[in-house]
């Protein structure tokens, strides 16, 4: 396990751009999920629970991560997954560390606290964790980036889908009253909504920066354009992208220098999230592009 993640400067169209590697940090607890269920953890072994029971869709990151988590520890896991029953790689490893799967009408799926009593009211060991691990002690997790950075930046940017990561990065730079702006990249249609997710944990969002034209059609949407950075990216720095988070993020940044709107000669962090199994549902994608 990689902690403090390194940084990496790579060159790409001519800019320079350091990488926050959280992608490193754990190959099934990656990046931002490591973070985010440090504390989790040791909130639910706190109050003695020792079976996890989460929330998420049929490629989710999360589940992956807390079901080896949750192995690791030698705890239980149950995930909840959104809509029919189906079989793909990120299921089934799941269910090699262990976890139980339980499928759940979209409707239903909806009211998570609900689901829960639903299913483990009686069950004293269970404890809840909100989809994508979305709490306050995420965001406590997260904050830690910005304390193991070894020099300054002008802009962090980093992809968002709960917003629970760019809480805990806007924490960290408010905390250390660094003179540094965070860019979010939303990856979900309609992504103004993560400013009002953010503002519950932290109330100061003067360097706070959403860019909501890089949804590429919404969260797990692609389109020919993205696939066909994310291959170029990626082949041409070493590092791996995925097109449901990190490429669009890497979409962003290059298109924003491309317009002016971020000096290439900025001090520039990108923070890579991890995640990279999801890449896993969209391979067929990959393959149509020359």
């Amino acid at each position: 396990m990689q902690i403090p993640s390194p940084i990496q400067q790579v060159s790409y169209n001519g800019t320079t751009l350091s990488i926050k590697r959280d992608d490193l940090i754990d190959p099934f607890i990656s990046g931002n999920k490591w973070r985010k269920l440090k504390y989790i953890l040791q909130a639910a072994t706190a109050k003695k629970k020792n079976h996890l029971v989460t929330f998420g869709g049929a490629y989710s990151n999360h589940l992956l991560a807390t079901a080896a988590a949750a192995a690791k520890h030698q705890l239980k896991a149950t995930a909840f997954v959104r809509g029919e029953e189906v079989s793909n790689e990120m299921l089934a490893l799941c269910k090699i560390f262990g976890m139980q799967l339980r499928f759940i009408d979209r409707e239903s799926y909806r009211n998570k606290p609900e689901l829960f009593k639903r299913y483990f009211a009686n069950d004293e060991d269970a404890y809840f964790i909100d989809e994508g691990g979305a709490s306050e002690e995420a965001t406590i997790g997260c904050a830690e980036i910005i304390s193991e950075l070894t020099g300054p930046f002008d802009y962090i940017f980093c992809a968002a889908g709960t917003g629970t990561t760019a809480v805990g990065l806007l924490k960290g730079i408010n905390q250390l009253n660094l003179n540094t702006q965070l860019h979010v990249i939303p990856v979900l249609k309609g992504g103004d909504f993560i400013r009002e997710e953010i503002a519950r944990y932290e109330q100061d969002l003067d360097k706070l920066h959403l860019h909501t034209d890089y949804h590429f059609g919404g969260y797990a949407k692609t389109t020919p354009e993205l696939i066909s950075f994310v291959k170029d990216f990626s082949s041409k720095t070493g590092i791996l992208a995925d097109p449901i988070y990190t490429g669009k993020m890497f979409y962003a940044i290059n298109d924003l220098i491309a317009k002016k709107q971020v000096s290439k000669d900025a001090r520039i962090l990108a923070v890579h999230t991890g995640g990279l199994f999801g890449i896993l549902g969209k391979l067929a994608e990959f393959e149509k592009i020359a």
